[in-house]
């Protein structure tokens, strides 16, 4: 049975790999086509002579996808009618395509996604796309391992597909790139920051963490996005709960991997082979078509694959011309590399045409020239006309003699007048017209409304197009340069100045630019002061360290509006956070949800974790009411403040109790009237278990805690040294507590020993007693005259200190032994114990005649005085001194047997041992 489950878990697992879907944005969301974009949306312009859209089948019917779904606003219709009659509409191409007509609300990918997600169309693991795409990448690889990923992490919620590539490599875009930071080992994105090509950005910001998490990083600044994604399922619901998530990359990846409260990741796959790149703006236009025409894209070639399904042949030096000899060549005319004729297209004697790409049922007229142009279906060129660097729409007509210079974009239907001399990157498109009755009926009437908005405000400022365009035209010039009006509402991105990077033609050779370098620089300014506060050993330390994008500097002006709009953020986030925190102190809310408002707010503001222990410590001290003149009171406000609030300085985030020791240290020695509060604090702090003394002595010993690194600030340096005073004096305190703790476990450790060692004393003295007894019994002259063990163990209440003759020594014997038996013995004054052991535990020299029947008192003390009569190291006496001593005692204490006798039983009755 196991078997038979498991071949069945795999047979599902198997089943669900088979089935593979896709997701195609097909709108662009920008403006960087206009105004070829007027009338017809961006995935529906042709790229060697196929749209953009079908390219974008063919790269993912190459993949192995089965179901692609077309998410579309612009051009609703247009785009369904495009899908409806391709070659893909066809039951044998073995793939299902659904377009799904969004809402008008439509205004961003995010937006796009949101809509997927309720529509509810996503079931498993799916390929994420613009419909603007050319790759022969094998995605399908890239799906495999995101979904074994998924088996082990369920939190790898998706895998971005970029590709290597140098700084001047004409597929990668200028305008708009990325930062990506990289774990080596297993090619997780831990920090993605998004890079604009104007203004120049000469740094990024990667967390402090991330570098003191992973021992080895990879910063790279060198991928080209190929804008495939293999998203798991949730995706669109991330999207749904994240109302701000507009872009892919700049909101959605950027927010989900500074997120804390997310917990998600995303992976990168890295292509080495195959070819992938977007159709982002006209630069790329230009770019992607020279690749195509190159066989950069192979096996998605013109003569092989052909989305548009148009046959080609493939001639040295990657000319292209149609299989079925519909084109006509004159015997004069030139073509030369990288070019492709269209079917049914008349190239005209003397015409030159070089690296180009003519539609079908074109005519070049006599003499003309045309280089690095692009023209698309039912177009005429005059004779003698110029065209260079530009891409012209379908049906349109240049007089004889028009030149057009390089960066020209020329919309549908345009005619210009014989000899007209257009300027660089100018922008023509036709006049309105009213639309028809099956044009009304469609669905397509909002965008058309507000195309007519935009070319009224064209059609305002035509006072040069009678000039640029010649007579007899029916075209528009479109205003040049910057929309000083409309720039601050527009994205980043879409600025005029970082335009120009991403427009045809255009070098950009008057705008100051950062090179392709990379060198690493200090900290800003703002964190310069806490670099040497930090070690990165703290993981939870949210400083940023910077590393430099290029090695110019930008300029002053740039510098400035940087720093000032930094300061401006920093200000708001603490304008924010102390209202958060206020609302959480008067309402009185748990520690948890003021810990994720926090979290909240640092996620959406992109600060360091530092300034939110800041905002959360100095809170918490401001709020401490102030008693003066009651010492205790103010404990007892400072402990209950501490006990409420003070876990929510551990919930923020990350745990770093020296940070919050030196944090505290630098808010109360600013504080002014708060600064005595900092001693009282920090033992709050202590005996709430949120630091602890290794703590305390590990920000005693950093420099930040001593003032160093603080320049230009005099109170403040006098008020951190009052406090790392203060410091001192708390830790000499905590290590003499930790002594006097020693000692009391000594102590409770010695206890029970002494406890053992007097118990067997006295169990061995009995055991001698006895065997004394034994002796007396058969012979009563002779006396016992080896001491007890248990007198050498303790030593006699009362001894000489002076080495003495046998004689006295019997005497002074007799008399003390008389002392004894009138009074009770005492502690012994001249035992030698620990001071640790306590005296109860000390045993009794006279403890034996309570256990069993003993000699007399009188011989006791007799023997107790000849063993210990001698100090230890004194010169022993002769043998024969010996001896007499010997047998006198021995005869002295068999006559007072019987008065020693009975001197110890009055001394019992009098309370003795």
């Amino acid at each position: 049975m196991p078997p038979k489950s498991s071949s069945g878990k795999e047979k599902d697992i198997a089943e669900e790999d088979e089935v593979l879907q896709a997701v195609i944005l097909a709108d662009s969301f920008n403006k960087r086509f206009k105004p070829l974009t007027v009338g017809k949306p961006r995935c529906l312009l042709p790229i060697c002579n196929a749209t953009l859209l079908d390219w974008t089948f063919e790269s993912l019917a190459l993949a192995g996808v089965q179901e692609i779904f077309v998410i579309c606003r612009s051009y609703a219709d247009q785009v369904k009618a495009a899908i409806r009659d391709s070659k893909w509409s066809k039951p044998s191409t073995g793939i299902k395509i659904v377009p799904i007509v969004t809402a008008k609300e439509t205004f961003s990918p995010g937006d796009a996604m949101r809509d997927i997600y309720t529509h509810q169309i996503i079931t498993s693991d799916f390929v994420l796309v613009t419909g603007d795409l050319v790759s022969n990448v094998r995605i399908d690889e890239v799906v495999r391992l995101h979904k074994e990923r998924r088996r082990t992490n369920k939190d790898a919620i998706m895998t971005m597909v970029v590709k290597e590539a140098g700084a001047a490599h004409r597929t990668r875009s200028r305008g708009v790139s990325g930062v990506y930071v990289l774990d080596p080992n297993t090619s997780e994105c831990l920090h993605y920051e998004p890079v604009l090509g104007y203004p120049p950005a000469s740094h990024v910001t990667v967390p402090r963490e991330i570098l003191a998490e992973h021992p080895e990083v990879e910063i790279r600044n060198d991928f080209i996005d190929c804008s495939i994604d293999v998203c798991s399922v949730e995706v669109p619901s991330l999207f749904q709960d994240n109302f701000d998530y507009g872009d892919i990359r700049r909101d959605f990846v950027y927010g989900v991997l500074t997120s804390d409260l997310l917990m998600k990741n995303v992976y990168c796959y890295v292509a080495k082979d195959g070819y992938a790149a977007r159709v982002a703006d006209t630069r790329s236009y230009d770019a992607v078509s020279k690749d195509i025409l190159s066989r950069w894209t192979f096996p998605l070639v013109p003569d092989d694959n052909h989305p548009g399904g148009h046959s080609y042949e493939h001639l040295r030096g990657n000319k292209y011309i149609p299989k079925d000899n519909s084109v006509s060549l004159s015997r004069t005319c030139k073509i030369g590399n990288n070019t492709l004729i269209g079917p049914h297209t008349t190239v005209s004697e003397n015409a030159s045409i070089h690296a180009s790409v003519i539609g079908q049922r074109c005519t070049i007229g006599p003499g003309a020239t045309l280089h690095d142009a692009y023209i698309f279906d039912d177009t005429e060129v005059g004779a003698g006309c110029v065209v260079e660097g530009s891409i012209i729409g379908s049906r349109v007509k240049l007089g004889k003699g028009v030149r057009v210079p390089r960066g020209c974009l020329i919309a549908d239907g345009v005619v210009i007048g014989e000899g007209a001399r257009l300027r660089k990157f100018e922008r023509i498109s036709k006049k309105r017209v009213a639309p028809t009755k099956s044009e009304d009926d469609g669905s397509d009437g909002d965008d058309e409304e507000d195309e007519d908005s935009e070319l009224e405000e064209v059609e305002e400022h035509q006072e040069d197009a009678p000039r640029v365009l010649g007579n007899n035209s029916n075209a528009l010039v479109w205003p040049r340069g910057s929309p000083e009006d409309d720039e601050d509402e527009l994205d980043d991105r879409e600025h005029y100045n970082n335009l120009r990077l991403m427009r045809i033609g255009d070098d950009a050779s008057d705008l100051e630019l950062s090179d392709a370098g990379s060198t690493t620089s200090s900290d800003t300014e703002t964190d310069s002061e806490f670099s040497s506060m930090h070690a990165l050993s703290r993981t939870s330390s949210m400083t940023s360290a910077s590393m430099s994008l290029s090695t110019a500097d930008p300029s002053a002006r740039t510098s400035a509006i940087h720093t000032l709009s930094s300061a401006a953020a920093e200000t708001e986030f603490r304008s924010e956070v102390a209202q958060s925190l206020e609302r959480a102190f008067a309402e009185g809310h748990s520690v948890e949800n003021a810990a994720v408002e926090l979290k909240t707010l640092r996620m959406a503001s992109n600060v360091p974790l530092r300034r939110v222990r800041e905002a959360v410590v100095g809170a918490i001290v401001d709020r401490v009411p102030l008693v003066v003149g009651d010492a205790a009171a103010q404990r007892n406000e400072i402990a209950k403040t501490v006990r409420r609030w003070g876990p929510l300085i551990d919930k923020i985030g990350g745990v770093d109790p020296v940070e919050t020791v030196e944090v505290l240290q630098y808010h109360c020695a600013a504080a002014g009237p708060r600064q005595g509060l900092f001693a009282q604090m920090l033992v709050a702090l202590y005996q709430q278990d949120l630091v602890d003394e290794d703590d305390i002595r590990a920000w005693h010993q950093s420099p930040a805690a001593k003032g160093e690194g603080v320049k230009h600030n005099a109170a403040l340096v006098e008020g951190l040294k009052k406090c790392w005073d203060v410091g001192a004096k708390l830790l000499e305190q905590l290590g003499e507590d930790s002594e006097e703790e020693s000692e009391e476990e000594s102590e409770e450790e010695e206890a029970p020993k002494a406890k053992a060692q007097a118990k067997a004393a006295a169990k061995e003295e009995s055991e001698s007693e006895e065997e004394s007894e034994d002796g007396s019994d058969g012979s009563e002259e002779s006396a016992p005259s080896k001491p007890a063990p248990t007198q050498h163990s303790a030593p006699a209440p009362s001894t000489s200190s002076k080495p003495t003759k046998a004689e006295p020594e019997s005497e002074s014997e007799e008399e003390s032994e008389s002392e004894e038996s009138d009074t009770p013995p005492a502690k012994p004054t001249s035992q030698p114990a620990q001071p640790s052991v306590p005296p109860k535990t000390a045993p009794a020299p006279a403890a034996a005649p309570m256990s069993a029947p003993a000699p007399s008192s009188a011989a006791a003390a007799a023997t107790q005085s000849a063993t210990t009569s001698v100090p230890v190291g004194a010169p022993s006496a002769p043998a024969s001194q010996a001896k007499v001593a010997k047998a006198e005692s021995s005869e002295e204490s068999s006559e007072g047997s019987e008065e020693g006798s009975e001197e110890g039983e009055s001394g019992e009755e009098e309370g003795g041992p």
